[in-house]
């Protein structure tokens, strides 16, 4: 990849794009680990400006090339990584990675020991990667559909 990757803050502006970073991430990358009815099931946002309300309410990133997003993230008040999605065209490129960072920045400047998520199949290994480590094998339910992910939480020293 040659053209610089910026980190930036979530802006109101930034829900389509995240919106499509989101269903396109979850219907082409992990419709590998799940099936067709359970992708179905997840990939779906029913209140767009319940979803803006929710990025633009915490610490969130929008990854972008050239002025286009291509991933996003967001972090909870009590420490979770709650979303963090790269578009299809774009992973393998580090950018997930770039993401982790500036989130973790955040995280231990709001003085977090601790970060979790809910990992899918699919994000298991990245987490892995970076210093996550299981805590609990989960099936949650989404429109009727039983998926399995995984509470992942990595520690940070005092």
């Amino acid at each position: 990849m040659n053209d610089p990757v910026l980190i930036r803050p979530y802006a109101p502006s930034d829900a389509d794009a995240t919106i499509e970073i989101f269903l396109r991430a979850i219907r082409e990358v992990s419709s590998k680990d799940y099936s067709p009815a359970q992708i179905e099931a997840w990939a779906k946002v029913e209140d767009r400006g319940l979803w803006a309300e929710r990025r633009i309410s915490r610490p969130a990133w929008v990854a972008e090339i050239d002025g286009v997003p291509v991933g996003f993230s967001d972090l909870t008040g009590d420490g979770c990584l709650d979303m963090m999605f790269v578009h299809p065209e774009f992973q393998g490129l580090g950018i997930a990675s770039l993401l982790l960072s500036r989130m973790e920045e955040q995280a231990l400047k709001l003085g977090f020991k601790r970060i979790y998520t809910e990992a899918s199949r699919t994000a298991r290994p990245f987490f892995e990667r970076k210093g996550f480590r299981v805590i609990a094998r989960q099936t949650v339910e989404k429109r009727g559909q039983s998926l399995e992910n995984f509470l992942m939480e990595k520690l940070y020293a005092e």
